[in-house]
């Protein structure tokens, strides 16, 4: 071998060491075959598991945890005290748990569990089981668990029950014994409020047994469509069994739960994409909805292969839209979604459920822990994709500055590190997740440059797919694709209420230069863009890096160029610069005048200087 090729070896080697350092943490493992029968008189179900737990992390486990959600909709569960009491109630919620009658009430019981021939000790805490081992579970080594369990299916309220306000009969999110997560974190067993989810990935493996008048949408693949019929495409001609109930079997590989919904009514279609997942649309069969459920396809096919083009490979076989559920809600494969809308409406959250697939799907965060990172990161490629389907030149990116802003002057602003289930109102919750995420996502291009930060965004998905990010893993993406330092940018934007305003202090004439003074107002760090705007309509664009960034953003194409100028030392509050030209000729000063940053008074981000004027100077 060439010392040359020895070079070239060693390059490779250690990039791809370094792709696949990414992200690249252990990841604990689980298999759910599961066989359930619901029976729709009474809306209770029982249901037996074999789960084999395969544990990838350097601890012995001794106990592990599930998740009980349905224990939620009763009187006095947690979801039940906080909808009450929270500053805010969501009216959807508040007060109906508490009314629940007995046979309208959620419940979920694991019956018995077993760990091989021994019995497992069972602690139900509520919407949390306890469970310790009969043998512990070493590093690196399997097990199976055993269980039953059975529930009642709760009149809908949040998400997930049965008879929702548009009459689908089953929506089934969240209904059976999750396994709790476990990472470098520990165990991420949350009681259920209301707020967000987090679960282990593996393959389920699950046959639901129900009156044969229903029509099933799930998470997975259906296995028998032979047996079954109601749309689903079939090699062969349906052949039901013998009897007034059918099996579905359903499987879903590379999964962090499983969802299904159920309705007698539910028309099924079916759009096969050629380069890309086949969908599934399923809508009560009721004409008032034909119209608009019927473009809906076309709309869904473009915005998969958008999503595919522009932020990643899609990875699983198909994809449902189902009507079902209190708004839109994501799931693997599958969204519930309330279905009687205007066609905007519809696409809208047709497309924002079904892009939550690459971040709650494939990327898959703690969304208890960083909820922005699966709702703001959806909602601004929803953005991109909403300007695709529908056209438009603006930013589309613009509400989530003023949803931003509105939060921080309401005073309810709080750190958006902390866990979703704990901001002390609905509404600070609901802004930072959606409105600071993608606002968060959206400013980044104004310090790495819009093109950099789309490589990024594809960088990232492709690197920590599967694999459960955090805040520095999205931050590395970004850094290895920038070659600039982001810390500052993450760790004060997601740790902090801090703020941003920068200001323009002072335009003079010095010499034959014109002096230009900026102000940094309020705590927040960012790198600023300047124009200058010339009374002959020309426009001179600076950037002025942030000393922390060791760096400059490069320009996103030739038809927007800037001079980057010397880095602004992070503790300076003022920042001079001199460029050469006649104040006689500069109609005004401008910062950040494409709009992309969070500036939070955007009346000393501009002079305008009259004919005439020598200069401006500010207090």
């Amino acid at each position: 071998m060439t010392s040359s090729s020895s070079q070239v070896l060693l390059i490779t080697v250690l990039s791809t060491t370094a792709v696949q350092a990414q992200c690249d943490r252990w990841q604990q493992r689980v298999r759910y075959d599961m066989r359930v029968e619901l029976d729709a008189a009474t809306h209770r179900f029982k249901g037996a598991t074999a789960l084999a737990y395969t544990n990838n992390s350097s601890d012995t486990l001794r106990e592990v945890f599930f998740h009980l959600y349905f224990n939620a909709f009763r009187p006095g569960s947690e979801m039940d005290v906080r909808s009450r009491t929270i500053a805010d109630p969501d009216a959807r919620v508040t007060d109906r748990i508490a009314a629940l009658n007995p046979h309208e009430m959620g419940e979920l019981v694991v019956d018995r569990m077993a760990q091989g021939s021994k019995a497992v000790r069972l602690e139900h805490l509520g919407t949390v089981l306890r469970a310790e081992l009969a043998q512990p579970l070493l590093p690196g080594k399997s097990t199976v668990l055993d269980f039953d369990f059975h529930g009642q299916v709760p009149v809908q309220i949040r998400r997930s029950g049965r008879d929702n306000t548009e009459g689908v009969a089953y929506s089934m999110s969240q209904w059976y014994p999750k396994l709790a997560e476990y990472d470098q974190r520990g165990w991420s067993a949350n009681p259920y409020v209301g707020r967000e989810f987090h679960g282990v990935w593996g393959d389920f493996d699950v046959r639901l047994t129900l009156d044969s008048a229903y029509t099933v949408a799930a998470t997975g693949v259906l296995l028998n469509p032979e047996q079954i019929g109601h749309g689903y495409p079939t090699k062969r001609a349906v052949k039901r069994p013998v009897g007034d109930r059918l099996t579905w079997r359903f499987q879903a590989k590379d999964v962090h739960d499983f969802a299904w919904a159920a309705d007698k009514e539910y028309k099924h279609t079916v759009r096969e994409m050629t380069d890309g997942p086949v969908l599934h649309f399923f809508h009560k069969d009721q004409p008032e909805l034909e119209a608009v459920w019927n473009q809906l396809p076309e709309h869904m096919e473009k915005s998969f292969r958008f999503m595919n083009e522009h932020f990643g490979t899609y990875p699983w076989p198909q994809y449902s839209f189902v009507q079902g559920g209190d708004g839109g809600m994501e799931y693997p494969m599958l969204t519930l979604i309330m279905g009687k809308r205007r066609l905007g409406s519809l696409v809208g959250v047709s497309v924002h459920e079904s892009v939550h697939s690459w971040y709650y799907g494939v990327l898959a965060s703690n969304e208890g822990r960083f909820a922005w990172m699966d709702e703001g990161m959806t909602e601004y490629a929803s953005s991109k994709v909403m300007q695709h389907l529908f056209g438009g030149d603006g930013d589309p990116h613009a509400s989530s500055i003023d949803g931003y802003r509105s939060l921080v002057e309401s005073g309810k602003h709080e750190a958006p590190i902390l866990h979703a289930d704990h901001f002390a109102t609905n509404a600070a919750y609901g802004a930072t997740a959606y409105s600071f995420g993608e606002m968060l996502i959206h400013q980044l291009g104004a310090v790495i440059g819009e093109k950099t930060l789309a490589q990024g965004l594809l960088r990232y998905f492709n690197a920590c797919k599967f694999k459960h990010p955090e805040p520095v893993d999205l931050e590395r993406a970004f850094e290895k694709q920038s070659g600039l330092e982001l810390d500052w940018y993450f760790d004060e934007w997601i740790n902090t209420t801090r703020t941003l305003d920068y200001a323009i202090g002072e335009v003079l004439q010095v010499g034959d230069s014109l002096r230009i003074t900026l102000l940094r107002k309020r705590e927040q760090l960012m790198p600023v863009d300047v124009a200058l705007v010339m009374r002959d309509g020309t426009v001179s664009r600076y950037h002025v890096p942030l000393s922390l960034a060791r760096g400059a953003k490069r320009p996103d194409s030739e038809k927007e160029p800037f001079i980057a100028l010397r880095p602004w030392q992070w503790t300076d509050p003022s920042y001079t610069f001199t460029v050469r030209g006649d104040i006689t000729a500069l109609a005004g000063v401008l910062l950040d005048s494409l709009r992309r940053t969070a500036d939070m008074d955007r009346d000393n981000d501009s002079v305008e200087l009259p004919e005439g004027a020598r200069g401006v100077v500010r207090p």
